[in-house]
């Protein structure tokens, strides 16, 4: 049985720098031994939503653009309904998540330095709440307890190395508190409990997994290597691997990558998405992995599940409202 997280349950207040506030408790347990294989705390206000237990969104995307926020459930297959709009129509953008809320920054046309904002308590439309330090398109998206990160993308003229944050807690612009350690846009975006993790990228096309620390403001690491140069992939997280998923090398692929958190070291292929596409919106909940939308010769609406547990070939699960691609991905 795959491991699963327990839904939070609040704790005593506790003292952060002198301040008190309330916390989530997570624990991921493995049924079939009854041990605790990984837990986290979150701040309120803030979410390690680097994984769901509910729900995945799929925001934005092309053609058109569209401004749709498409929500599907991880508890069951079905197809997923349009909840909301963002406040633009554009593509390319990054996608984030907290406890409460979803986020979709940056993104085209234009290119845009938007950071917007839905809740996941109900459907509802996105807020503009503050902005990235440059408007660029093609970001990776990451996600740790308390803030929200896009890391690299492109301007009109040129490609960024650019590592920015913004706070899950209140309302505000992102701040640039890092560099990869290449300048790439169309790149994948993980988390882990404690690092983002960004992997793949152009141009130039490379196979760079870049690891860099939420705990303190700095640069990425390179920590390993994709299974080939890609680029235009999704990205999903479980509790202890990065995934990426899909992608082009150039040629159109459907492989799922996976690598170690625990350990800095190569991406080793561990199966295949229904179909060959690109430009895909990535999210996770607690068991698996989940590819939305995307572009093979058309534009497809296509949901593809694979589970964290096991090294195995996704399944089609159900389908978008619209076939898109160019698509952020959240998750609750």
């Amino acid at each position: 049985m795959p491991l699963e997280r327990i839904s939070p349950y609040m704790l005593s207040p506790v003292s952060t720098n002198g301040a008190n506030a309330a916390s989530n408790a997570y624990i991921v347990y493995n049924s079939s031994t009854g041990l605790v294989e990984w837990s986290a705390t979150e701040s309120a206000g803030g979410g390690g939503g680097f994984q769901g237990s509910t729900s995945g969104y799929t925001s934005g995307g092309s053609p058109g653009p569209v401004n749709t926020i498409d929500k599907f459930p991880f508890a069951s297959n079905a197809n997923a309904t349009d909840v909301g709009d963002l406040t633009q129509s554009r593509y390319s953008a990054a996608g984030q998540s907290s406890s409460v809320s979803g986020y979709t920054s940056g993104g085209t046309p234009p290119t845009v330095n938007t950071i917007d904002k839905f809740p996941f308590t109900s459907n509802a439309n996105a807020t503009d709440v503050g902005d990235l330090t440059v408007g660029r398109y093609g970001p990776a998206g990451q996600s740790s307890s308390s803030s929200g990160y896009s890391s690299g993308g492109a301007t009109p003229s040129v490609t960024v190395n650019t590592i920015d944050k913004f706070p899950f807690a209140s309302n505000a612009n992102a701040t640039d508190v890092g560099d990869l350690t290449q300048s790439r846009y169309v790149a994948a975006g993980q988390s882990s409990s404690s690092s983002g993790y960004t992997s793949g990228g152009a141009f130039p096309f490379v196979n760079t997994i870049d690891k860099f620390p939420f705990a303190a403001d700095a640069n990425a690491t390179d920590v390993g290597d994709l299974t080939a140069t890609t680029f235009f992939a999704a990205g999903q997280s479980s509790s202890s691997s990065g995934y990426t998923s899909g992608g082009k090398t150039p040629t159109i692929i459907n492989t799922i990558d996976k690598f170690p958190f625990a350990s800095n070291a190569n991406a080793s292929d561990v199966g295949d998405l229904t179909q060959g596409r690109y430009q895909i919106a990535g999210q996770s909940s607690t068991a698996s992995g989940y590819s939305s939308g995307g572009y093979t010769s058309v534009t497809v609406n296509t949901i593809d599940k694979f589970p964290f547990a096991a090294n195995a070939n996704a399944t089609d699960v159900g389908d978008l409202s619209q076939a898109r691609w160019g698509s952020a991905g959240q998750q609750i």
